[in-house]
């Protein structure tokens, strides 16, 4: 891959596993579509060093950053208290669902999961 481009320009994502999977994901939901639509915009910005650096903590390197943000909206979303949509579900299963969700959360809120995020940070930042 050819690292330099005309006048420095941001590469494209599209054709990448990045741009695939963007394309993938599109049409599930107007949120994710949004979501979606916020990695593209911050994959083809151009950006400071000091700006990198905070976005790869926010996206994945922190324990306040969008992974940890997902993790939580996945409990939620798993758990009849507060999506009615599964209320109608047979309790066993409300069950079963509520606690894959805790457990989604407890994985993906790890620490070792952010920690090559946070070290990306760091490394960028220097320290």
């Amino acid at each position: 891959m050819d690292l330099h481009t005309a006048a420095n320009a941001v590469t494209s994502v599209d054709g990448t596993d990045l741009g695939d999977l963007l394309d993938e994901l599109r049409g599930i939901h107007v949120g994710i579509d949004l979501i979606l639509d916020g990695l593209r915009h911050i994959a083809h910005d151009r950006h400071t060093i000091d700006r990198t650096q905070t976005l790869c903590a926010a996206l994945a390197g922190t324990d306040c950053d969008v992974i940890t943000a997902i993790a939580h909206l996945v409990a939620r979303l798993a758990d009849p208290d507060t999506n009615p949509a599964l209320r109608t579900l047979p309790l066993d299963q409300q069950k079963a669902a509520r606690l894959a969700g805790e457990q989604t959360a407890y994985a993906l809120t790890d620490p070792d999961l952010h920690q090559h995020a946070s070290e990306t940070a760091a490394a960028i930042d220097g320290t």
